[in-house]
């Protein structure tokens, strides 16, 4: 059987769906690298919301997704940029996501990390872009979940040199109870972040960043770097304190540099192993028996459908992520927080089903098929 699928000239094109699914098995967790999955949030399909309401989440689908990362071994990475925070998921949603996840891993014996930003405010003075943070830290606390200190909107905004960075998160290190994880976001995934860390020269941001970590590496378990530039990436590596980790954030060129070289390797805290979980689990076990090959194997094929999902505006990557998810058979519908479904064109989805069916990532390609179809159809395309 074939499908008709869209080109960018306008065009069909016939493609041949894989029979049969890549063969994994869910496992426990990994010895050779800390993964997280950053999760997407399951909309609720049912709610009567426009674009700018607050988010009304489907919990059920949410969590089961969750439970099904955590079942291959992966930590899950909450309420972060793959979570739609700041497009459609506003504090009070992410607060009540943060609440739940964190009850479910402990009750399953999942790990989970969360975000804390300042989404909250939409600017401040710097004592007011502190109290923000302060509130989400201490949520994440309660929560009995690792922190993951995001960049700020608010804070970019506010802030007029390197030395308002190091006055905030200092602050902020000094209160944590225990030790987070630095999260770097590049302006690619958000425009509102360009000039973080005081300075849009990415040598003297770099700088800065470094002196954070610096002066209170007890403070900080690791990093995760989202620059979708593999060798700043390398050498920011190559400057953390020992004992700091250096998670990859690089969705771009995250087999390499999980992999690692002779000086060390990173490890993972990504978006694109939302869709990818199992295969990525997969290579990571490789990756624990000391098969490097095999590790890249499986991973390096899926690159090329990470940076389809990533490709300009970056920013609308969850839209790939949620449509995948869709056509897995995760949830049941394509509906997002926001409208954020609209935000991607009919050639982008036939090209991410083409290259995530050629994968096996769908566990019932037939389903998928008869998905991608009915998406389809609602657009004119008659097979």
């Amino acid at each position: 059987m074939t499908i008709r699928l869209p080109d960018a000239e306008g065009g069909l094109r016939a493609y041949e769906p894989r029979p049969e699914p890549l063969a994994v098995t869910p496992g426990a967790p990994f010895t050779s690298r800390t993964v997280f999955s950053a999760a997407h949030v399951v909309a609720d399909p049912f709610a009567d919301v426009s674009p700018d309401s607050p988010a009304a989440v489907d919990w059920d689908a949410t969590l089961a997704f969750r439970r099904h990362l955590w079942s291959h071994g992966l930590g899950v990475a909450e309420a972060m940029d793959t979570a739609q925070r700041g497009m459609g998921l506003d504090w009070a949603g992410a607060a009540e996501l943060i609440r739940r996840s964190a009850a479910e891993a402990k009750a399953v014996g999942g790990r989970i990390a969360c975000g804390v930003g300042t989404d909250q405010i939409v600017k401040g003075s710097l004592p007011e872009v502190r109290a923000a943070y302060e509130e989400q830290l201490a949520l994440v606390e309660e929560s009995g979940a690792q922190a993951i200190l995001m960049a700020s909107r608010a804070l970019a905004a506010t802030a007029f040199d390197p030395g308002d960075y190091l006055e905030v998160y200092g602050h902020l290190l000094r209160q944590a109870t225990e030790p987070v994880i630095l999260h770097w976001l590049g302006p690619m995934f958000d425009p509102a972040l360009e000039g973080y860390w005081g300075s849009s020269d990415l040598d003297a941001a770099t700088d800065t960043f470094l002196e954070v970590i610096a002066a209170h590496p007890d403070k900080v378990e690791g990093i995760k770097v989202s620059l979708l530039d593999a060798q700043r990436e390398i050498d920011i590596r190559r400057r953390l304190p020992q004992g700091v980790r250096c998670y990859t954030g690089d969705d771009f060129n995250y087999p390499e540099l999980i992999a690692g070289d002779e000086q060390g390797f990173s490890h993972a805290l990504l978006g694109i192993f939302d869709p990818l979980g199992p295969l990525a689990a997969e290579a990571v076990r490789a990756l624990d028996t000391g098969d490097a090959a095999g590790f890249r194997a499986l991973l390096d094929p899926t690159v090329e459908l990470s940076r389809h999902l990533f490709q300009a505006p970056t920013r609308f990557y969850k839209t790939g992520v949620v449509f995948l998810a869709w056509l897995a058979g995760h949830q049941s519908h394509f509906t997002m927080v926001g409208g954020l479904q609209s935000a991607r064109s009919l050639p982008h989805f036939a090209r991410a089903y083409e290259l995530a069916d050629g994968l096996g990532l769908f566990p019932d390609p037939k389903l998928a098929e008869e998905r991608m179809k009915n998406l389809l159809s609602l657009y004119g395309v008659n097979q």
